[in-house]
């Protein structure tokens, strides 16, 4: 057995924390800070660069030990040392789940890949690699969706202060007329183009790969085909019928997931982008995020703090999203990013032993970047009847050294938690512009937004998803149910699917005239 399969609702810490909900939930947070001592030591945590306080939550201390107590009755730290031991944890799809691998510099195939990410990058970047007619590469597409989409674009986005000069591009859904829009932004000479899928057979991302290859061999020809297009992919004939060389196809390891394969040869656009050494850094703050996850104890161990805080929100005061709101422009893509890995991972309704779960399990991640989302959402979460956790990033020093406007984006991050938490009365002026506060909020402050600092902090969202699912019981790393839908998808597409039920028949039928 990889991990415990262990019912969290029927154990002793669990039952105490209904308890003591039923206690302390319509607590003002301000009153945790009035009655426990010491309350903002007990809720922080500096690491390296990172700051987390988690003062500003409805959660009092002894609901926190009660938390911590579930990890210890959920054998948390047993399947920490399985999930990084490389056990076999995704035991529907009978695999390892060992992406932290791709960080750290122990496994020989690991080594020998991230060798080749870093010299194609190199090459690129030294103008050694060049397009088939000697022009330096001035663009790089990568063609891929999902898990081999949305993590390296968040990334070369995120780090785009970092580019070393290649525009980076994305082709994910399958639009012909936004293909078509960026491929006549692009020269054929001086465009290299990625496709990128485990088994080369993802049908969106092949109708992708087929519209841009006839694009290429119309403007060029196809023996320029080798030159132009990289493959990463366990397959090695069907890129090759392609007209990819061998020596430019990367393989995906069968225990890295999708969402988890930024860390691997499907970041070869971010090491292109960003460069080979910022890539290693990348890498390596994500390493040193999984050494403190690893290894700190639980109280003051970040990833398991924030997991905890979510379950507690999503299982007692039944909270059912949570927002993601980084204050930097560059990291827009970030929330997006995250409800993938959460939602595809921890939406789940079976337990690890089979059963139905009788409590929740994932939550609804959504967010975008202040101050943009202040003048969007934020009435709500102020004044609206939800309570909404959300984790607030901010970073102390800007890219630039502007400090005028990092203090006016940093004052209106602090004013937010503020707000959420304290609210306002207006004696006489009427009610309607009271505001209630007791609205929770996670600050994380971070020194500088750069590789080794975004490393920690995906790692840090990722071994969160990881501590929930495992506490939860459930199996995070199988996706049954957007399988499913990609199996009925193909089906129809070949027009053998003869059982849909009335209404989507009558749609299919709409959609053909």
């Amino acid at each position: 057995m990889a991990l415990a399969k262990i019912n969290p609702s029927k154990l002793s810490s669990w039952k105490k924390l209904v308890q003591q909900f039923d206690k302390e939930c319509d607590h003002h947070i301000s009153d945790f800070f009035k009655n426990e001592d010491k309350r903002l030591d007990k809720f922080s945590i500096s690491w390296n660069n990172f700051y987390l306080d988690f003062s500003k939550n409805r959660l009092s201390n002894t609901s926190l030990k009660l938390l911590t107590n579930l990890c210890e009755e959920t054998n948390l730290k047993n399947n920490i040392d399985k999930y990084f031991d490389g056990a076999v944890i995704n035991e529907t799809e009978n695999r390892a789940v060992h992406h932290t691998a791709l960080r750290t510099s122990g496994n020989n195939e690991v080594n020998k890949t991230l060798k080749k990410i870093l010299n194609i990058s190199d090459d690129i970047n030294n103008s050694k690699r060049l397009g088939y007619s000697g022009k330096k590469i001035t663009d790089v597409v990568n063609i891929g969706i999902g898990g081999s989409h949305l993590g390296p674009e968040m990334v070369t986005e995120a780090l785009s202060y970092y580019s070393k000069g290649i525009k980076p591009h994305f082709i994910s859904n399958v639009d012909h007329d936004f293909t078509l829009k960026l491929l006549k932004k692009l020269n054929p000479e001086t465009t290299l183009f990625i496709i990128v899928s485990k088994t080369f057979t993802t049908i969106e991302t092949l109708e992708n790969a087929n519209k841009v290859k006839a694009w290429f061999v119309e403007h060029v020809d196809e023996h320029s085909i080798k030159y132009h297009f990289i493959s990463i992919s366990n397959n090695i004939v069907a890129p090759k019928d392609f007209g990819i060389s061998p020596e430019n196809i990367l393989p995906i390891p069968d225990w890295v997931g999708g969402r988890f394969s930024l860390w691997g040869s499907v970041g070869l656009i971010i090491s292109i982008v960003i460069g080979s050494k910022n890539f290693k850094d990348l890498l390596k703050g994500a390493n040193k995020m999984d050494i403190h996850f690893k290894n700190s104890p639980f109280e003051k161990n970040i990833p398991v703090v924030l997991a905890l805080i979510s379950i507690w929100y999503n299982n007692f005061f039944k909270c059912e999203t949570e927002a993601i709101i980084p204050y930097n422009q560059f990291l827009a893509k970030l929330p997006d990013y995250l409800q993938q890995a959460s939602m595809e991972s921890n939406g789940k309704s079976i337990d690890r032993a089979g059963k139905k779960v009788d409590y929740e399990t994932g939550p609804i991640i959504w967010g975008s970047t202040g101050t943009n989302a202040q003048h969007a959402f934020f009435q709500l979460m102020h004044q609206g009847t939800k309570i909404i956790p959300t984790d607030f990033i901010a970073f102390k020093n800007s890219l630039n050294d502007d400090s005028d406007q990092q203090k006016i984006l940093n004052s209106n991050f602090l004013a937010q938690t503020n707000a959420l938490m304290m609210g306002k009365k207006y004696p006489g002026v009427g009610i309607h512009k009271n505001i209630d506060g007791n609205k929770p909020s996670n600050s994380i402050v971070i020194n500088k937004l750069n590789p080794l600092n975004l490393g920690s902090l995906i790692a840090m969202y990722e071994n969160k998803i990881f501590t929930i699912g495992s506490i939860l019981n459930i199996f995070s790393y199988d996706q049954w149910g957007v399988e499913l839908g990609k199996s009925i998808a193909s089906e129809i597409l070949k027009d053998k699917k003869d059982d849909l039920d009335e209404s989507t028949e009558m749609i299919r039928q709409l959609l053909k005239r």
